[in-house]
């Protein structure tokens, strides 16, 4: 299995996502400052993996810090969460992820703890966090693998595989699953521009897994779709509202659009960790918008000519109504999402209501629906419908 981000004693060793498929090659990062280097960088991205990293850079920072009186050594702490959190601003597995591990160091100290052992504390929760990321991803993958039949041709879109998570995939190990379970399959991956990620991360994946992968441009998914080529979109997720908006890599809002259009279902997969219950909807995700140099630039050389400007939104925002269905750890979440994402995170009937005073006066009948499927389902609902080379120098 791909491992992407481990913890080890020299440090949080990391593959450089930059370098692929060229060269296969691990830098070793030493404190929170370096992994949100790394984390802003590209060096590791993907929502699941820059939250399992982000633990890692907390647990180095409490590395430096065990020798310190427990006020300095939560100080410092605090310090390198600031930093982490700031490195990317749309994953909110990142703020989770640092959160979690703060509130272990605090419960740590609370009960007398010290510094140092307060240390070991948080590292072995870093250690555990990145366990729950791959266990999370193989139950998506039993979960998610009943909605792709035998046969299908899947688009999906940047890299939701292995590489964007601590092992096996969101997206991607629905595709593993269903692959191991001996479906045929046929993967169209989109390119993604500016960085590539389908072309570089994506291909390269699928390829090492033995599963079919045709590359397309990022334009071309609608005129696959209108011939009748694709059977249905899977792609991640970096956050998803408490109404179900979906933020992705940008160009996954036109997917779903085109999916809709044409009647093909339309799947996110993503742990509940990228749930953002405080987070109402899509307007409120914060959208990051990367330098103009990552568009105006390719391998170092500038392909666009010189006054020429540009803009690099990252993510865009899907709206919960195109999406057919979250695939969880926990199961197959459909609409109303307030109430099937809230059940799959484990909020109780008050706490429900308290995130979502206007469904309160709902019939009964509508605010207690079933919000999760069984992973027992075995086909997928479709959406309602309201010369190669070129494509890799």
């Amino acid at each position: 299995m791909i491992v992407p981000v481990r913890l080890e004693h020299e440090g949080l060793v990391l593959l450089d996502q930059r370098l692929l498929p060229q060269e296969e090659t691990y830098l070793t990062i030493v404190t929170a400052a370096g992994v949100a280097d790394a984390i802003r960088d590209m060096v590791v991205r993907g929502a699941p993996a820059i939250g399992v990293a982000a633990a890692a850079g907390i647990a180095l920072a409490a590395r430096g810090a065990r020798d310190e009186s427990a006020e300095l050594f939560r100080t410092l702490l605090d310090d390198a969460a600031d930093v982490l959190i700031a490195a990317r601003p749309t994953a909110i597995n990142l703020a989770w992820a640092v959160q979690k591990m703060l509130d272990i160091a605090d419960a740590s100290l609370a009960g007398g703890a010290s510094s140092a052992e307060t240390a070991d504390a948080v590292e072995q929760a870093a250690h555990a966090l990145r366990e729950e990321d791959v266990a999370s991803n193989r139950l998506m993958g039993q979960h998610g693998s009943v909605l792709v039949p035998d046969g299908a041709n899947v688009l999906v879109h940047c890299n939701a595989g292995a590489l964007a998570t601590a092992g096996y995939g969101t997206a991607l190990g629905i595709l593993r699953a269903a692959h191991a379970e001996g479906k045929k399959l046929s993967v169209y991956a989109t390119e993604t521009r500016p960085y590539l990620q389908g072309t570089r991360l994506t291909a390269w994946e699928l390829i090492r897994d033995g599963i079919g992968v045709t590359l397309i441009t990022d334009g071309m998914a609608g005129a696959l779709m209108s011939r009748g080529d694709v059977d249905l979109v899977l792609v991640g997720a970096d956050r998803i509202a408490a109404n179900g908006d979906v933020a992705n890599k940008v160009g996954t809002y036109t997917l779903a659009v085109l999916a809709r259009r044409h009647g093909i279902p339309f799947y996110v997969a993503a742990p509940t960790s990228t749930v953002d219950p405080e987070c109402s909807d899509g307007a409120a995700i914060p959208i990051e918008e990367r330098h103009e140099d990552e568009v105006l630039h390719f391998l170092g050389q500038r392909i666009a000519p010189e006054g020429a400007g540009a803009r690099h939104i990252a993510f865009d925002v899907t709206p919960a109504s195109l999406v057919s269905a979250i695939i969880t750890e926990q199961g197959i979440v459909r609409a109303p999402y307030e109430r099937s994402l809230a059940s799959a995170l484990g909020m109780t009937e008050a706490e429900e209501d308290e995130a979502h005073p206007s469904d309160a006066a709902e019939p009964a009948e509508a605010a207690h629906e079933t919000p999760v499927d069984p992973p027992t389902e075995k086909a997928a609902s479709p959406t309602e419908p309201d010369d190669g080379d070129e494509l890799f120098h």
